[in-house]
């Protein structure tokens, strides 16, 4: 490993420690360290650097010469990193210095222990889903970042009132939600906004997503999950004009004259995953899943 992308986002800042640690520990491995750019301004004005970096931007400052992308933050920063990876088939590391973090996995202690596994070939790689949305009339919000790792959501704007969305799968009619909005998550996103809303939880690698609804005013309505080769078409309609779709965390306005056509994207996400981690441990320590005292 020579040449790396690092990534953060503003708050980070507050990981100076770790920071420093990271671009330490990469240096004396021999690694060239690319910062993303805002965030290496940021690095500059309130923190120390012993050195000046190479900087990148966006998407097209990247290519696949760089052979780790590493993110210091929570899960939200690699939700924002991947559009900067997108489909370049980039592998990433992140460094959790948030609060859960089932994205970033690695310990804020513990990154000389996982970048050393990583330079010993102790580590796989986890290929995760997306989704990508088409709109019908065209949205140029959607014509460039039109992808979405954790879900898609559609939700009420301006009202109080419900909306009703009527959801299809692969042109087959399935049922018209009547709820304060709609989420459409993969395997990576069914730890989270679906998981509050009584979605089930998925394993990641798992060939399907998960259609949950937001506080439906039905008791018969339930999460259904779907095979990811269907494609779910969404039409909306209530009191209001205008309505949120968001991809991760990143929103759009769209009206009811808008229907979107939702379907696994054709690129996926590298995740590193050291053999210190995994996906059970992780829900059973971070979510207390399965936790029963009198075991």
């Amino acid at each position: 490993m020579k040449k790396v992308a690092i990534y953060g986002q503003s708050y980070s800042i507050s990981a100076e420690k770790e920071i420093h640690a990271l671009l330490n520990i990469l240096e004396e491995k021999g690694c060239i360290c690319f910062i993303e750019k805002k965030f290496y301004d940021t690095l500059k004005r309130k923190t120390s650097l012993e050195k000046e970096y190479d900087t990148f931007k966006d998407f097209d400052d990247l290519n696949s010469t760089f052979e780790v992308m590493f993110t210091i933050g929570g899960d939200g920063t690699i939700l924002r990193a991947v559009t900067y990876i997108r489909n370049l088939n980039i592998p990433i590391l992140g460094i959790n210095t948030g609060r859960l973090g089932f994205l970033a996995t690695i310990h804020k202690d513990a990154i000389q222990e996982n970048i050393d596994l990583i330079f010993k070939g102790a580590y796989t790689i986890q290929e995760r889903s997306l989704l990508s949305v088409k709109t019908t009339p065209v949205i140029e919000d959607f014509s460039e970042l039109n992808f979405a790792l954790n879900e898609v959501t559609i939700a009420r704007k301006n009202t109080t009132s419900m909306i009703g969305i009527k959801t299809s799968i692969n042109f087959e009619y399935l049922t018209n939600y009547w709820a304060d909005g709609l989420i459409i998550a993969t395997p990576t996103g069914s730890t989270a906004y679906s998981l509050s809303c009584g979605g089930p939880i998925m394993v990641p690698g798992a060939k399907d997503y998960v259609i949950t609804p937001i506080a439906p005013h039905n008791l018969n309505v339930r999460p259904v999950v779907v095979p990811d080769d269907r494609t779910i078409r969404l039409k909306i309609e209530g009191r209001g004009r205008e309505y949120l779709c968001s991809l991760d965390s990143r929103s759009v306005t769209i009206d009811s004259a808008t229907e979107l056509i939702i379907k696994r994207a054709d690129f996926e996400l590298n995740v590193i995953q050291t053999q210190n981690q995994n996906f059970l441990n992780t829900i059973r320590n971070k979510m207390m899943w399965g936790l029963d005292r009198r075991n």
